[in-house]
Formats: C-alpha cells, sequence, structure tokens
C-alpha cells in the first residue's frame, strides 16, 4: 500500500505519483544511484507500471516518495510485514544526488520508523546496506538503527562479491531514545 503523508522539517514522505515513474526510472538508469542496489535497473515503462500497481496494492508493505520543496528526490518503506512477529524490512533510495548528505535520508528514516512502531505497531524493524555505503549505515544508525550482523558475500556485483551490513531496531530501544534529552 501507499503510505500516508508525513511531515518532517527536511522532507515528507508522501504515496507516490504515477506520473513520477519516468523520474524514478531515470535515477534507475544513473550508476551512482544503483551502485549499492543488488540488481537493479533500469526499468521498462511496463515494469515501472508493474511495480506501482504491485507496491500499490501490497498488503504486507508501505511504501512512500520522499518530496523536499515540491519535487519528488527518493523512495522509501517497508516491506515484508509480518504483523504475527511484529517485524518488517525497511530499504530506502535519494535517486536525487543534489540531496545526498543533507540529511534527508537520516530523516526520511526516522519517520518511516516512527510509522513502523507508533501506527503498525511493529516490534522490529529490519535493515541492510552494502559494507560499503558508510553513507545509509550511519543514517541508519542515527534512526536507532544497531548492526545485527555481516552477511559476507550477499550479493554478485560489478565482478565482485560484496558484504552486506545488517542492522535493526527494536521497539523499546526506539521508544526510549525518544524520551531522552538530546544534546
Amino acid at each position: 500500500m501507499f503510505g500516508p503523508v508525513l511531515r518532517g522539517e527536511k522532507c515528507t514522505l508522501r504515496p507516490p505519483r504515477k506520473e513520477e515513474l519516468t523520474t524514478y526510472q531515470r535515477w534507475f538508469e544513473d550508476v551512482d544511484v544503483i551502485r549499492f542496489m543488488p540488481g537493479i535497473g533500469p526499468f521498462s515503462d511496463s515494469q515501472e507500471e508493474e511495480w506501482f500497481k504491485r507496491v500499490g496494492e501490497d498488503p504486507k508493505g508501505v511504501t512512500w516518495a520522499i518530496e523536499v520543496d515540491g519535487r519528488v528526490v527518493g523512495m522509501t518503506g517497508i516491506g515484508g510485514i509480518d504483523h504475527r512477529h511484529g517485524t518488517g524490512e525497511s530499504g530506502i533510495t535519494i535517486g536525487d544526488k543534489s540531496m545526498w548528505g543533507r540529511g534527508v535520508a537520516s530523516e526520511a528514516m526516522a519517520l518511516r520508523t516512527r510509522f513502523a512502531f507508533r501506527e503498525l505497531n511493529l516490534h522490529k524493524v529490519r535493515s541492510r546496506a552494502f559494507m560499503d555505503n558508510e553513507a545509509s549505515k550511519r543514517a541508519l544508525q542515527k534512526a536507532g538503527y544497531r548492526e545485527a550482523g555481516i552477511l559476507r558475500e550477499e550479493f554478485y556485483r560489478d565482478g565482485r562479491w560484496h558484504d552486506v551490513w545488517m542492522s535493526e531496531v527494536l521497539r523499546a530501544d526506539w521508544e526510549k531514545n525518544q524520551s531522552e534529552p538530546k544534546t
């Protein structure tokens, strides 16, 4: 399903729009954007349409577009939601490279995590990043995620194997951090 509107100081999470599909396609044609993604893109028009329909109807997932100053700059979501065990796996892409390093991903992760715990009532959210993707790892840690392990040689990309950094955030830990004063 498409997520509701969530507003932060730097960005807004909102439902993706069909008229933005060409923007999403352009992101996944950019080797810098997909560098830390396993086997993704570029996508054809029909593949992008199928994706839009699939995520919009997925009862075990929530997907948002990330908007800054009225324009879409990325996507985020929680997939594989298991309400019985209270878990889900999150992901994010900032496709607009001019937004890299500006805290947009960190805030989007924080908004998404808040929704996971406060609205979906999840117990734990997992995420992963290529070991070399220091920016994603830092953003996840800022949002409360902790290292859960390393998946060695998990993905083959660009002629070599890549390790994956696994992370998770438990609701109890996240809630505790919400009540602590920020310094």
